[in-house]
């Protein structure tokens, strides 16, 4: 019997060899199966700690400090205290009560404060325009108010400051220094020049200065394409880090129709004073300005009209400059007071007589500011825009005569020459700023490309 089993246990393993042999790979597997199945299993009911339930079982006690420690309820209810910021811009109607409201400032103190103080009558109501920041208490009650503007173009800044005290509210007035900063901007004309501006968030100084500045290059009244566009560079100035107002434009670009112009602010070293100049180094500056006005709607051009006072057609021999009365008249150019008066349809009348028997005119002043025989320079006030004389309406009637007869003031501004370009000593200063400006200039087109798309 034994012999039996060893011989079918033998015959059994050969079988079990050669079947190796025969499928080593599928024998493989089937034995990985068995060892992970049975593995896992095991591993699964398996306990390879002690029963927790048998663990020792130790209790610790140890003292804390309270962190209301000898504080009263009082103390312990009470809310912390927090500020509140807020700024605004000062109205010509704005009373005390009316800032303080805009600023969130609920308190009857302040207000009677602002009210009876000098230095607040005499600098904030009233300012238009005039940047009043507000500091308040969680509960709206005024803990500092300030005001600053700049006062001229000295690079400094008056500082009113309203402090809460012991004693109550006191004022006081400091100076700080301006700091300047550039800013870039551009913009794509769809209607207009203001309209493009306003659209990029430009100042509308800003808009005013590159209009001057390109004004014998392009005729902003009837020359602007939809598509036309223009990168600025222009200085912020800023007080305790708050942007005061805008500075002057440091470097432009304007494509119109396809052609580009470009400028740049530029002091040469020993020079009271910088000025505008092309990349190239030609001065921008030209013997006539494009218009006695800055830049405004104009009514009419150079043009046949139809009168309005006489009822009939007849050659509008001049531009008219439609602009509220007061307005501020400048000349075109250096020249002498010809005739300082009044004069038929023109009222009160500016005859301003230039070198190759150039001569200006300027009509319908409401005042007139120089006298005959004066000098004046380029850009000087002659007068203010007014409606004396033949006129429906304030204006300024403006024209340019040579040799007696009248010329479109646009086409003689244009062949007007130019000033000196840049000299040999200062080419050097310029091309560095020059270069630098050009990078600035493509980033800005850049920017305005991005948000055009």
């Amino acid at each position: 019997m034994t012999h039996g089993l060893t011989t079918a246990r033998a015959a059994l393993l050969e079988r079990l060899a050669q079947g190796i042999q025969n499928h080593p790979r599928r024998i493989t597997a089937l034995i990985a199966a068995l060892l992970l199945t049975g593995g896992g299993g095991a591993f699964a009911v398996a306990s390879l700690g002690p029963d927790p339930a048998e663990l020792p079982v130790h209790t610790l006690a140890l003292p804390v400090e309270s962190l209301a420690s000898g504080a009263s309820l009082a103390d312990l209810t009470e809310r912390p205290g927090f500020s509140l910021f807020r700024s605004e811009q000062v109205r010509s109607s704005d009373t005390a009560e009316s800032l303080l409201q805009r600023l969130g400032v609920a308190d009857p103190l302040a207000a009677a404060f602002l009210r009876r103080d000098a230095l607040v009558h005499r600098n904030i109501l009233g300012r238009t325009g005039r940047l009043v920041s507000a500091e308040t208490s969680d509960d709206h009650r005024l803990l500092r108010l300030t005001a600053r503007w700049a006062p001229d173009d000295s690079g400094n800044f008056q500082r009113l400051v309203v402090e809460k005290s012991d004693q109550g509210f006191v004022s006081r007035i400091e100076t700080g220094t301006l700091a300047s900063s550039s800013r870039l901007a551009g913009g794509v004309i769809q209607s207009s020049l203001f309209a493009a501006t306003d659209a990029s968030g430009i100042p509308d100084s800003v808009a005013v200065q590159l209009a001057e500045l390109f004004s014998t290059d392009i005729d902003f009244r009837r020359a602007l394409r939809k598509g036309d566009r223009f990168s600025v560079v222009y200085e912020t100035l800023e007080a305790d880090g708050e942007p005061l107002r805008t500075g002057r434009v440091l470097s432009a670009e304007f494509v119109n129709n396809g052609k580009t112009h470009q400028a740049i602010w530029f002091q040469e070293p020993g020079a009271s004073k910088g000025a505008y100049y092309a990349l190239d180094g030609q001065s921008k500056r030209r013997a006539y300005l494009a218009s006695p006005l800055e830049f405004t709607r104009v009514s009419s051009g150079f043009a046949m009209r139809f009168h309005p006072i006489h009822k009939t057609w007849r050659a509008h021999l001049g531009t008219d400059f439609a602009a509220p009365t007061g307005t501020a008249v400048r000349t075109v150019g250096d020249g002498v007071v010809e005739f300082a008066g009044v004069q038929n349809g023109f009222g009160n009348v500016v005859f301003i007589k230039h070198r190759n028997e150039h001569v200006t005119v300027y009509a319908h002043l409401s005042r007139i500011d120089v006298k005959k025989g004066q000098s004046v320079a380029q850009g000087q006030t002659v007068g203010a825009v007014g409606a004396t004389g033949w006129a429906t309406g304030p204006h300024l009637h403006f024209e340019f005569r040579v040799n007696g007869k009248q010329q479109d003031p646009m086409t003689i501004a244009r062949q007007s020459e130019a000033a000196a370009p840049i000299s040999a000593a200062a080419r050097p200063a310029f091309e560095r700023l020059a270069g630098l400006m050009r990078v600035e200039l493509s980033s800005a087109a850049l920017v305005t490309q991005a948000s055009a798309e």
